[in-house]
């Protein structure tokens, strides 16, 4: 079943002489539980289509749909509303409260949804246990390594029990050892069904993936499918020149 579409997604912006169309006529389809891996040269829309499709951005012109639900005309709180209840995110930075321990900080999404303190706690105590973080639960940032930081990003992401996690270079920051870490636990969530869309420049990310959407110019130039971290199969959206 598909989850997300790109119909003719452009992405402008500036004005004038100043104008720059990050998306040129984006047409793409994300299927339930794939594991999509958007690549290409940096400044190539990497991260605008990823907003774009994750509705923290809308189009300039072209529709995106959700479940068969067309996103582009929905006001701010709709998109905001309709975000909550479908998506995670996890990005480079991890954004997370310094002020709060690694619980507080998992818990918060469920805090500004009014979820009851009983449920919010078990619910985070349950997250920060998926990431291995249990011991670390009343750690503030300041306390945690740049991978466990991320780790608590995760758990964060997940607390609304999304179907779908949009995560944008989140090894980038992370050495090695605590990336793979990372990567580990998106591989599990996407085994137990998730659907992942996920930005990298990291060729060696492709292993964990079904699916590489390769960029150059705001464009699609291919679209891969992989198993067992061999592309099987490419279809040419645009020749590169």
């Amino acid at each position: 079943m598909t989850l997300i579409e790109a119909k003719n997604v452009i992405k402008t912006y500036g004005v004038g002489e100043a104008k720059s169309n990050v998306l040129k006529g984006v047409n793409l389809k994300i299927e339930e539980g794939e594991f999509v891996m958007i690549m290409g040269p940096s400044g190539c829309g990497k991260s605008t289509l990823m907003n774009v499709l994750g509705l923290l951005d809308v189009p300039s012109k072209g529709d995106v749909y959700i479940k068969g639900k067309k996103t582009t005309k929905m006001n701010e709180n709709e998109r905001a509303v309709f975000r909550r209840k479908i998506s995670g995110f996890i990005f480079q930075q991890f954004h997370l409260i310094g002020t709060l321990t690694a619980l507080g900080n998992v818990e918060l999404p469920m805090t500004l949804d009014g979820k009851e303190e009983t449920f919010r706690q078990k619910r985070a105590k349950e997250l920060l246990n998926i990431v291995g973080l249990s011991e670390r639960e009343n750690y503030k940032p300041s306390q945690l390594s740049g991978g466990q930081q991320q780790r608590v990003a995760i758990a964060r992401s997940l607390s609304n029990n999304p179907k779908l996690l949009f995560a944008d270079e989140p090894t980038g920051n992370l050495d090695s050892k605590s990336g793979k870490q990372v990567m580990e636990i998106l591989e599990n969530l996407h085994n137990e069904g998730m659907t992942i869309v996920m930005v990298t420049h990291d060729s060696y990310m492709i292993k964990y993936a079904t699916k590489v959407i390769r960029m150059k110019d705001g464009e699609i130039l291919e679209i891969d499918k992989v198993k067992d971290g061999e592309v099987v199969e490419t279809e040419v959206v645009k020749k590169d020149v």
